[in-house]
Protein backbone atom coordinates (compact mmCIF):
# COMPACT_ATOMS: atom_id res chain seq x y z
CA UNK A 1 0.00 0.00 0.00
CA UNK A 2 1.43 3.80 -0.72
CA UNK A 3 2.42 5.93 1.91
CA UNK A 4 1.71 8.69 -0.01
CA UNK A 5 -2.42 7.59 0.16
CA UNK A 6 -2.67 6.60 3.33
CA UNK A 7 -5.06 8.58 5.69
CA UNK A 8 -7.46 8.57 8.71
CA UNK A 9 -10.31 10.22 8.88
CA UNK A 10 -12.50 10.51 12.13
CA UNK A 11 -10.58 7.38 13.62
CA UNK A 12 -10.87 5.64 10.44
CA UNK A 13 -7.82 4.21 9.00
CA UNK A 14 -7.88 3.85 5.08
CA UNK A 15 -5.40 2.98 2.81
CA UNK A 16 -6.39 5.77 0.70
CA UNK A 17 -8.90 8.32 0.39
CA UNK A 18 -11.06 6.78 -2.08
CA UNK A 19 -13.92 5.54 -1.25
CA UNK A 20 -16.68 4.21 -3.61
CA UNK A 21 -20.62 5.89 -3.59
CA UNK A 22 -23.52 3.91 -2.17
CA UNK A 23 -25.71 2.53 -5.06
CA UNK A 24 -22.88 2.45 -7.38
CA UNK A 25 -21.07 -0.17 -5.76
CA UNK A 26 -23.13 -2.79 -4.35
CA UNK A 27 -22.15 -4.23 -1.02
CA UNK A 28 -18.11 -4.39 -2.33
CA UNK A 29 -17.85 -8.45 -3.02
CA UNK A 30 -19.22 -7.55 -6.55
CA UNK A 31 -16.06 -6.13 -7.18
CA UNK A 32 -13.45 -8.37 -6.00
CA UNK A 33 -12.90 -9.32 -9.52
CA UNK A 34 -12.01 -6.24 -10.70
CA UNK A 35 -10.86 -4.13 -7.51
CA UNK A 36 -8.18 -4.26 -4.35
CA UNK A 37 -10.89 -3.82 -1.47
CA UNK A 38 -8.32 -2.78 0.64
CA UNK A 39 -6.98 0.10 -1.66
CA UNK A 40 -10.22 1.93 -0.89
CA UNK A 41 -10.44 3.99 2.07
CA UNK A 42 -14.14 2.75 2.49
CA UNK A 43 -16.59 0.88 0.49
CA UNK A 44 -20.26 2.89 1.28
CA UNK A 45 -22.43 0.11 0.73
CA UNK A 46 -26.14 0.04 -1.28
CA UNK A 47 -28.95 1.97 0.84
CA UNK A 48 -30.62 0.01 3.77
CA UNK A 49 -34.01 0.59 5.38
CA UNK A 50 -35.27 -1.35 8.17
CA UNK A 51 -37.83 -3.07 6.14
CA UNK A 52 -37.16 -4.80 2.60
CA UNK A 53 -37.70 -2.47 -0.40
CA UNK A 54 -38.59 -4.01 -3.83
CA UNK A 55 -37.40 -0.10 -5.23
CA UNK A 56 -39.55 1.41 -7.90
CA UNK A 57 -41.22 0.09 -10.76
CA UNK A 58 -40.64 0.49 -15.14
CA UNK A 59 -36.99 1.82 -15.89
CA UNK A 60 -34.91 2.95 -13.55
CA UNK A 61 -31.84 4.15 -15.38
CA UNK A 62 -31.72 6.13 -18.21
CA UNK A 63 -28.32 7.11 -19.90
CA UNK A 64 -27.49 10.99 -20.14
CA UNK A 65 -25.18 13.06 -21.95
CA UNK A 66 -21.93 12.81 -19.96
CA UNK A 67 -24.12 11.06 -17.16
CA UNK A 68 -27.25 9.25 -16.35
CA UNK A 69 -30.79 9.62 -14.45
CA UNK A 70 -31.57 7.04 -11.89
CA UNK A 71 -34.59 5.95 -9.92
CA UNK A 72 -33.54 2.91 -7.95
CA UNK A 73 -35.89 3.37 -5.29
CA UNK A 74 -33.95 2.22 -2.58
CA UNK A 75 -34.06 -1.67 -3.11
CA UNK A 76 -32.63 -3.29 -0.84
CA UNK A 77 -32.84 -6.24 1.61
CA UNK A 78 -33.37 -4.65 4.74
CA UNK A 79 -31.25 -4.67 7.80
CA UNK A 80 -32.18 -8.38 9.32
CA UNK A 81 -30.79 -10.02 6.10
CA UNK A 82 -27.96 -7.37 6.24
CA UNK A 83 -26.36 -7.84 9.44
CA UNK A 84 -26.96 -11.44 9.79
CA UNK A 85 -25.89 -12.95 6.40
CA UNK A 86 -23.70 -9.70 4.42
CA UNK A 87 -21.61 -7.52 6.90
CA UNK A 88 -20.12 -11.25 8.16
CA UNK A 89 -19.11 -11.87 4.50
CA UNK A 90 -17.30 -8.73 3.77
CA UNK A 91 -16.82 -6.70 7.11
CA UNK A 92 -12.97 -8.24 6.92
CA UNK A 93 -12.27 -7.11 3.17
CA UNK A 94 -12.72 -3.65 3.38
CA UNK A 95 -13.68 -0.61 5.64
CA UNK A 96 -17.57 -0.81 5.29
CA UNK A 97 -19.54 2.08 5.59
CA UNK A 98 -23.54 1.96 5.88
CA UNK A 99 -25.33 4.46 4.02
CA UNK A 100 -29.13 4.10 5.70
CA UNK A 101 -32.57 6.07 4.65
CA UNK A 102 -35.55 6.06 7.54
CA UNK A 103 -38.99 7.84 6.93
CA UNK A 104 -39.04 9.28 10.00
CA UNK A 105 -36.29 10.47 13.02
CA UNK A 106 -36.96 7.53 15.14
CA UNK A 107 -36.10 5.14 12.14
CA UNK A 108 -32.84 6.98 11.62
CA UNK A 109 -32.01 6.44 14.81
CA UNK A 110 -33.17 2.27 15.16
CA UNK A 111 -30.81 2.03 12.17
CA UNK A 112 -27.89 3.34 13.79
CA UNK A 113 -28.29 1.46 17.31
CA UNK A 114 -28.72 -1.58 14.99
CA UNK A 115 -25.32 -0.68 13.09
CA UNK A 116 -23.42 -0.27 16.51
CA UNK A 117 -21.44 -3.57 15.82
CA UNK A 118 -18.19 -4.70 14.72
CA UNK A 119 -17.51 -4.84 11.17
CA UNK A 120 -19.03 -1.36 10.85
CA UNK A 121 -16.79 1.66 9.90
CA UNK A 122 -19.23 4.57 9.99
CA UNK A 123 -22.88 4.99 9.00
CA UNK A 124 -23.83 7.84 6.57
CA UNK A 125 -27.26 9.06 6.51
CA UNK A 126 -28.95 9.52 3.45
CA UNK A 127 -31.26 12.30 4.16
CA UNK A 128 -32.49 12.91 0.57
CA UNK A 129 -36.31 11.15 1.25
CA UNK A 130 -39.47 11.33 2.45
CA UNK A 131 -40.36 12.16 5.88
CA UNK A 132 -43.34 10.43 5.75
CA UNK A 133 -44.59 12.33 9.42
CA UNK A 134 -44.40 16.02 7.59
CA UNK A 135 -46.03 16.20 4.92
CA UNK A 136 -43.22 14.60 2.47
CA UNK A 137 -40.97 16.94 3.39
CA UNK A 138 -37.47 15.82 2.25
CA UNK A 139 -35.22 16.09 5.52
CA UNK A 140 -32.12 17.01 2.96
CA UNK A 141 -33.47 20.41 2.29
CA UNK A 142 -34.81 21.07 5.49
CA UNK A 143 -32.14 22.25 7.94
CA UNK A 144 -34.19 21.95 10.91
CA UNK A 145 -35.05 18.50 9.74
CA UNK A 146 -31.37 17.48 8.98
CA UNK A 147 -30.59 18.28 12.26
CA UNK A 148 -32.93 16.26 13.97
CA UNK A 149 -31.88 13.21 12.45
CA UNK A 150 -28.34 13.85 12.79
CA UNK A 151 -28.78 14.25 16.53
CA UNK A 152 -30.99 10.62 16.49
CA UNK A 153 -28.32 9.12 14.97
CA UNK A 154 -25.12 10.47 17.05
CA UNK A 155 -27.51 9.42 19.82
CA UNK A 156 -27.90 6.00 18.94
CA UNK A 157 -24.18 5.07 18.06
CA UNK A 158 -20.41 5.35 18.93
CA UNK A 159 -19.34 4.86 14.85
CA UNK A 160 -19.11 7.82 13.28
CA UNK A 161 -21.33 9.75 11.45
CA UNK A 162 -21.16 10.72 7.70
CA UNK A 163 -24.18 13.19 6.47
CA UNK A 164 -24.46 12.90 2.81
CA UNK A 165 -25.73 16.00 1.61
CA UNK A 166 -28.12 17.03 -1.30
CA UNK A 167 -27.31 19.57 -3.71
CA UNK A 168 -31.09 20.40 -4.10
CA UNK A 169 -30.97 23.41 -1.84
CA UNK A 170 -30.66 27.04 -2.10
CA UNK A 171 -27.92 27.28 0.07
CA UNK A 172 -26.36 23.83 1.32
CA UNK A 173 -23.84 25.64 2.91
CA UNK A 174 -27.25 26.43 5.73
CA UNK A 175 -27.27 22.67 5.99
CA UNK A 176 -24.01 21.93 6.50
CA UNK A 177 -23.89 24.51 9.43
CA UNK A 178 -26.65 23.08 10.72
CA UNK A 179 -25.72 19.25 10.48
CA UNK A 180 -22.25 20.08 12.13
CA UNK A 181 -24.04 21.90 15.16
CA UNK A 182 -25.98 18.77 15.55
CA UNK A 183 -22.88 16.65 15.95
CA UNK A 184 -21.67 15.22 12.34
CA UNK A 185 -18.80 13.57 12.31
CA UNK A 186 -18.32 13.95 8.73
CA UNK A 187 -20.01 15.25 5.36
CA UNK A 188 -20.72 13.65 1.78
CA UNK A 189 -21.51 15.40 -0.75
CA UNK A 190 -23.18 15.89 -3.27
CA UNK A 191 -26.02 13.40 -3.66
CA UNK A 192 -27.89 13.39 -7.62
CA UNK A 193 -29.45 16.07 -8.81
CA UNK A 194 -33.04 15.68 -9.68
CA UNK A 195 -33.43 15.78 -13.29
CA UNK A 196 -35.57 13.98 -15.89
CA UNK A 197 -35.82 12.83 -19.41
CA UNK A 198 -38.78 12.77 -21.81
CA UNK A 199 -39.31 10.17 -24.63
CA UNK A 200 -40.66 12.41 -27.76
CA UNK A 201 -41.77 9.49 -29.58
CA UNK A 202 -44.20 8.39 -27.00
CA UNK A 203 -44.33 12.03 -25.14
CA UNK A 204 -44.01 9.78 -21.72
CA UNK A 205 -40.95 10.42 -18.90
CA UNK A 206 -38.62 7.75 -19.46
CA UNK A 207 -38.46 6.68 -15.95
CA UNK A 208 -41.12 4.87 -14.09
CA UNK A 209 -40.69 7.41 -11.58
CA UNK A 210 -41.17 9.94 -13.70
CA UNK A 211 -38.22 12.06 -11.92
CA UNK A 212 -34.51 10.66 -11.26
CA UNK A 213 -31.13 11.72 -9.82
CA UNK A 214 -28.42 13.05 -12.35
CA UNK A 215 -25.03 11.45 -11.91
CA UNK A 216 -21.99 11.44 -13.73
CA UNK A 217 -19.18 13.95 -15.61
CA UNK A 218 -22.24 16.53 -16.06
CA UNK A 219 -22.41 17.24 -12.22
CA UNK A 220 -18.89 17.61 -11.65
CA UNK A 221 -18.42 21.37 -11.45
CA UNK A 222 -21.58 21.76 -9.74
CA UNK A 223 -20.05 19.14 -6.97
CA UNK A 224 -16.54 20.92 -6.75
CA UNK A 225 -18.21 24.24 -6.13
CA UNK A 226 -20.13 23.05 -3.34
CA UNK A 227 -17.68 21.02 -1.53
CA UNK A 228 -15.35 24.50 -1.81
CA UNK A 229 -18.22 26.43 -0.06
CA UNK A 230 -18.90 24.21 2.32
CA UNK A 231 -15.26 23.54 3.33
CA UNK A 232 -15.04 27.28 4.18
CA UNK A 233 -17.78 27.18 6.12
CA UNK A 234 -17.35 24.11 8.76
CA UNK A 235 -14.62 22.70 10.03
CA UNK A 236 -15.33 18.41 9.83
CA UNK A 237 -13.86 16.42 6.68
CA UNK A 238 -15.84 16.69 3.69
CA UNK A 239 -16.09 13.50 1.39
CA UNK A 240 -16.46 14.72 -1.84
CA UNK A 241 -18.13 13.04 -5.04
CA UNK A 242 -20.09 14.19 -7.90
CA UNK A 243 -18.61 13.25 -11.70
CA UNK A 244 -15.26 12.02 -10.50
CA UNK A 245 -13.76 9.41 -13.08
CA UNK A 246 -9.76 9.88 -12.99
CA UNK A 247 -7.14 11.02 -10.79
CA UNK A 248 -7.49 14.32 -11.96
CA UNK A 249 -10.87 15.19 -10.53
CA UNK A 250 -9.78 13.69 -7.51
CA UNK A 251 -7.00 16.35 -7.45
CA UNK A 252 -9.54 19.10 -7.83
CA UNK A 253 -11.92 17.89 -4.76
CA UNK A 254 -8.99 17.61 -2.59
CA UNK A 255 -7.74 21.02 -3.55
CA UNK A 256 -11.08 22.12 -3.07
CA UNK A 257 -11.38 21.02 0.73
CA UNK A 258 -12.47 17.52 0.69
CA UNK A 259 -10.08 14.90 2.57
CA UNK A 260 -11.32 12.03 0.64
CA UNK A 261 -13.78 11.43 -2.52
CA UNK A 262 -16.10 8.97 -3.65
CA UNK A 263 -16.20 7.13 -6.61
CA UNK A 264 -19.71 6.63 -8.11
CA UNK A 265 -21.25 6.38 -11.84
CA UNK A 266 -17.97 6.25 -13.20
CA UNK A 267 -17.78 2.60 -11.94
CA UNK A 268 -20.43 1.82 -14.28
CA UNK A 269 -18.42 2.72 -17.03
CA UNK A 270 -15.42 0.53 -15.93
CA UNK A 271 -15.45 -1.32 -12.78
CA UNK A 272 -12.04 -0.68 -11.75
CA UNK A 273 -11.68 2.59 -12.70
CA UNK A 274 -10.81 3.30 -8.99
CA UNK A 275 -7.96 1.17 -8.87
CA UNK A 276 -6.14 3.41 -12.07
CA UNK A 277 -7.25 6.54 -10.11
CA UNK A 278 -5.36 5.12 -6.79
CA UNK A 279 -2.11 4.77 -9.05
CA UNK A 280 -2.59 7.68 -11.26
CA UNK A 281 -3.12 9.88 -7.69
CA UNK A 282 0.28 8.05 -6.26
CA UNK A 283 1.81 9.36 -9.18
CA UNK A 284 0.44 13.12 -8.79
CA UNK A 285 1.76 12.77 -5.04
CA UNK A 286 5.31 11.39 -6.23
CA UNK A 287 5.68 14.26 -9.43
CA UNK A 288 4.90 17.16 -7.29
CA UNK A 289 7.13 15.78 -4.62
CA UNK A 290 4.56 15.46 -1.81
CA UNK A 291 4.81 12.82 1.06
CA UNK A 292 1.42 12.45 1.71
CA UNK A 293 -2.23 13.27 0.64
CA UNK A 294 -3.06 15.06 3.26
CA UNK A 295 -0.41 18.29 1.89
CA UNK A 296 -2.80 19.03 -0.74
CA UNK A 297 -6.29 19.26 1.31
CA UNK A 298 -7.93 22.59 0.91
CA UNK A 299 -4.86 24.42 -1.01
CA UNK A 300 -6.92 25.83 -3.67
CA UNK A 301 -5.42 29.23 -4.08
CA UNK A 302 -8.06 31.84 -4.29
Amino acid sequence: MSELLKTEICGIKMNSPICTASGTFGFGEEFENFVDLKKLGGVVVKCITLKPRAGNAGVRITETPAGMLNSIGLENPGIEKFLSEILPRIKNKMNVIVNISGSSVEEYGELAKLLDVDGVAAIELNISCPNVRDSGIIFGTNSKAAAEVTQAAKNSTSKPVIVKLSPNVTDITEIAREIEFAGADMISMINTLMGMEINIETWQPTLGNITGGLSGRAVKPVALRMVYQVSQTVKIPIIGMGGISSAEDAVEFFLAGASAVSVGTANFLNPSVTMKIYDDLEKYLQRKNFSNIKEIIGKVKI
